[in-house]
């Protein structure tokens, strides 16, 4: 009978423990924006342009950088990115414009708390698909 209450109460122990308890991970602190592929015009012509845009953050929490990138659709060329640091847009120009092209715009934003490290946790953006 002791043996039988020893084994089941061992049972249960291991049961309990050898259970991984599922866990969400935290929410970035910040959120980003991403805008589609559109054609602007600068110094050089026409390009085409995206930008990561910090959105807002949690109390006590700002933006640590932002990542643009953009790339022809299609191509397994590079991947052309540019970066900014706090509340700065990170605007990437891909030239030039090659109409009737497909352009694919991706990036990341990074928040952190106040006074610590940056966050791990990064907000994933995209991709935001045009043809232009």
């Amino acid at each position: 009978m002791i043996r039988a209450c020893l084994v089941l109460s061992m049972a249960a122990a291991l049961t309990v423990a050898g259970t991984a308890a599922a866990h969400a991970q935290p929410v970035p602190p910040c959120t980003f924006t991403l805008s589609a592929p559109s054609v602007v015009q600068n110094a050089d012509g026409a390009v085409v342009a995206a930008t990561v845009t910090p959105l807002e953050c949690g109390w006590g929490a700002e933006p640590n950088y932002s990542v643009a990138c953009l790339q022809l659709s299609g191509n397994s060329g590079p991947t052309t990115c540019t970066q900014s640091r706090g509340r700065d847009a990170a605007r990437i120009l891909y030239a030039p414009h090659i109409p009737g092209a497909g352009y694919t715009a991706t990036g990341r934003g990074c928040g952190r708390w106040v006074g610590q490290p940056p966050a791990h946790l990064c907000q994933h953006l995209g991709p935001q698909n045009a043809t232009l």
